[in-house]
């Protein structure tokens, strides 16, 4: 049997995604059920306990496939990247409305009504879908109706098939946003939550983890011959940053704890200390 990553395919002992049938061994397989995620945003755990920390997090809208529902946990993957985890079962829901548009300001607040004066009731992270039934104006602004009931600021949202022409430009909106492990959100975020984050926006699906990214985006290139540009990666173990020019980059990280611009040259003398150079750097 095929030895598979558990982070992009679903299977136990117990139980596996009807998928991976003859290629790993469980007691039982699944076609699991299609759901999405209701709430604006569920951590995503690498089992069904709090305390096992979040591998990353998706965004309200994202489609899913549930594989198990077991103590108010439910196993999934998600089908814009396949990543697999565990979440909170309270927030999914059914599949049953398709959203129309996604989320473009880095956080954006949900409304009783289409009233910017009345209390929020909810806000979204940028990336996350939402289904408009319909645009209203008061007052010279427009607001946009959610099939869930509740308005958001119409400019704050977008077709989804209209997306941003330059990843890194997304990237730079990010710009102190808190850093936090695992997150993938405007609300926080970690190295290569923003390199995925920041390239769905512009369109592109790219890999979850920094370990996956610096194996699958783009192509490796040799700085020292092409220099580098903006939108190049540059990868440590474990980290990953986004080039803005040829010699200052962009990336959330535990130092600053934020999404903070820093100059490559001094990034490298930094964080060799702890964690060594540059692995490689890749042109997506």
């Amino acid at each position: 049997m095929t030895t598979l990553d558990r982070r992009l395919h679903a299977h136990r002992a117990d139980l596996a995604d009807a998928r991976l049938e003859g290629r790993v061994k469980a007691e039982r397989f699944t076609a699991g059920t299609p759901a999405r995620i209701g709430a604006p945003v569920v951590d995503v755990h690498s089992a069904p306990r709090l305390d096992a920390g979040m591998d990353t997090q998706f965004l309200h809208g994202d489609a899913v496939r549930v594989f198990e529902r077991r103590g108010g946990w439910a196993w999934v993957q998600a089908e814009h990247d396949g990543y697999v985890g565990y979440v909170n079962a309270a927030g999914l829901t059914e599949q049953d409305v398709a959203p129309t548009h996604r989320v473009r300001a880095q956080r954006s607040f949900i409304y009783p009504e289409p009233e910017l004066k009345a209390p929020a009731i909810g806000a979204h992270s940028i990336g996350a879908a939402v289904c408009i039934t319909e645009m209203v104006e008061n007052r010279g602004t427009q607001y946009a109706l959610l099939a869930s009931g509740g308005a958001m600021i119409a400019g704050h949202l977008q077709p989804l098939d209209i997306h941003h022409e330059d990843y890194v430009t997304v990237a730079e909106t990010f710009l102190h946003t808190p850093y936090l492990w695992g997150g993938a959100s405007g609300f926080g975020i970690d190295c290569s939550g923003l390199v995925q984050l920041s390239m769905r926006m512009a369109g592109r699906t790219v890999l979850r983890d920094t370990d996956m990214q610096a194996a699958s985006i783009g192509t490796v290139i040799e700085p020292d011959q092409t220099g580098l540009s903006r939108g190049d990666l540059v990868f440590w173990k474990g980290h990953v940053a986004i080039m803005l020019d040829h010699e200052m980059m962009l990336h959330a990280n535990g130092n600053t704890m934020t999404v903070a611009r820093e100059p490559l040259k001094d990034a490298i003398e930094r964080i060799e200390r702890l964690y060594g150079r540059p692995t490689h750097y890749r042109r997506p």
